[in-house]
């Protein structure tokens, strides 16, 4: 059984990881990273659902700047569906910049977000979980941060019905059969393989696996 029906409008945003290359010019484009990944195999393997793919990622995004934009990025585009990745950059700016957020804001921020999705759109969720894949040391110190993150979306994933995609112990048990760098080349961002991963988990995830 598949989260997705005939004619959906399938929004994924968040950060870099979602928006990965694409053109800001065309609203169509998908980038080249886990979003055009899972909109190739979805339409693939489901072409008598006529899906739509959209993209809205932007590089750099911390909940609170997804929140800004999302009359823009997100509601007036009238999804369906919306997918939603976002957080390892309101750890990162901790660590880089000493710009903390704190998990209340980022919880605050997340569920405003969702609550117009359901209240404006009946839309259906899918949550993924920010990640970190410790390439360098100082990196491993980042859980204390991320973790409490990554708990803030597996209770809304509960508490609004959403689909989760556990992304997190996905990156940790890819890379102990290899090492970190194989799925996250900074321990951020996904190398090919690692949007593969990903945008498997994903299709996965919603039935389409």
């Amino acid at each position: 059984m598949t989260l997705l029906e005939a004619g959906d409008r399938i929004l994924l945003t968040g950060d870099s990881i979602t928006d990965w290359g694409r053109d800001r010019q065309d609203p169509t484009s998908l980038g080249h990273g886990y979003a055009m990944v899972v909109a190739s195999l979805a339409g693939a393997r489901r072409p008598d659902l006529g899906l739509t793919f959209l993209n809205r990622g932007i590089g750099g995004d911390t909940a609170r700047r997804l929140r800004d934009r999302w009359e823009v990025d997100a509601l007036a585009l009238e999804p369906t569906v919306i997918s939603v990745l976002v957080g390892i950059n309101d750890t990162w700016r901790r660590y880089d910049s000493g710009r903390s957020t704190s998990v209340d804001a980022y919880e605050e921020d997340y569920r405003a977000m969702l609550d117009s999705a359901r209240e404006r759109l009946g839309a259906r969720l899918v949550l993924v979980e920010p990640f970190v894949v410790p390439v360098e040391e100082a990196q491993h110190g980042w859980r204390e941060d991320l973790d409490p993150r990554i708990g803030v979306v597996r209770r809304l994933a509960a508490e609004y019905r959403a689909t989760l995609v556990a992304a997190d112990g996905l990156f940790a048990a890819a890379s102990v059969r290899t090492t970190p760098a194989a799925w996250a080349y900074d321990g951020v961002h996904p190398t090919p393989a690692g949007h593969g991963l990903l945008a498997t988990a994903w299709l996965d995830a919603v039935g389409l696996g």
